[in-house]
């Protein structure tokens, strides 16, 4: 009755898979733009960095993956800019920056990007 390839399957799992990290890196944008709002000392500051400083830990983690599939020069394109994220996000953690725009402007390339 019902019959599926294992490609159909394997690319619904894939579309999925990039819906989540869509949502993920929209939750990140709402939170920095929260934060952008409400300052450096805000609740919202805090949040926004430790969330997004974990997503992109996470997303590192899994384009550096020998299982990943993407091709190595996107995969490295992806990690440095994750890499830069991370960085900045430490440097609005420890009130060194306030570039919550550059982290929003970068990750709506991203999520863009993932459609």
């Amino acid at each position: 009755m019902y019959q599926f390839s294992y490609a159909d399957v394997q690319e619904d799992g894939v579309a999925e898979a990039r819906e989540r990290e869509r949502e993920a890196i929209n939750h990140s944008i709402s939170l920095l733009t929260a934060a952008k709002s409400n300052g450096l000392e805000s609740r919202d500051a805090i949040e926004a960095v430790y969330f997004t400083t974990r997503l992109w830990v996470r997303f590192v983690e899994d384009l550096a993956s020998p299982e990943n599939q993407l091709s190595n020069e996107l995969r490295a394109n992806l990690i440095s800019i994750g890499i830069w994220i991370i960085k900045e996000a430490e440097r609005i953690r420890l009130r060194q920056s306030d570039n919550f725009q550059g982290i929003i402007d970068i990750s709506t390339i991203i999520r863009d990007g993932l459609k």
